[in-house]
Formats: structure tokens, sequence, C-alpha cells
């Protein structure tokens, strides 16, 4: 696949000697950047859908009018991290 470049990118010269400073070993500015892209990408997707989930659960809920206390869903997530032995049981 090709690559594809993307806009020139300016900057105070802070911002550069920090994002600079937190370098790992072997690391280029160039693949930092590209990296922090990615997950800024990434990160907007997961919200974008997640507010989506949100909204599609909220029209159902109307639809249906079936809705859960804050307290029952969080007793059951409690339960299924406990299950999956991520989580003590809530006490």
């Amino acid at each position: 696949m090709k690559s594809a470049s993307l806009p020139s990118l300016r900057v105070d010269p802070e911002l550069r000697q920090a994002a600079e400073r937190v370098l790992r070993e072997g690391e280029s500015l160039s693949n930092f950047m590209e990296q922090s892209l990615r997950a800024q990408v990434t990160l907007r997707q997961n919200q974008r859908e997640f507010i989506a989930r949100g909204l599609a659960a909220r029209e159902q809920a109307r639809r249906t009018g079936t809705y859960y206390s804050a307290t029952a869903v969080h007793d059951e997530l409690h339960a299924m991290l406990a299950t999956a032995g991520k989580h003590p049981a809530k006490r």
C-alpha cells in the first residue's frame, strides 16, 4: 500500500521540546506523531460508537418503557467483574 503524507505541523518550540523529551529509545519524532495520531483516531471512533450505542439504548428504553437503576447496573457490572476474576465481589 502506498503511504500518504500529512500536512506539516507547526507547534510552539516548547511543545516540540516536550515531545522530544518523552521519546523512547530508538523512537523518532515522526513515529511518535504517527502513533499519537493513530491513538486519537481510535479514541474518537470509540467515542462516536459509544455515543451511538447510548442514543440507541435511550431510544430503546423510550420505546419499551424498560429502564434500569444505576444501582442495578453497577451491581451487575460488579458481578461480571467478580466472575471474570478481575474485581473482588461487591461488599
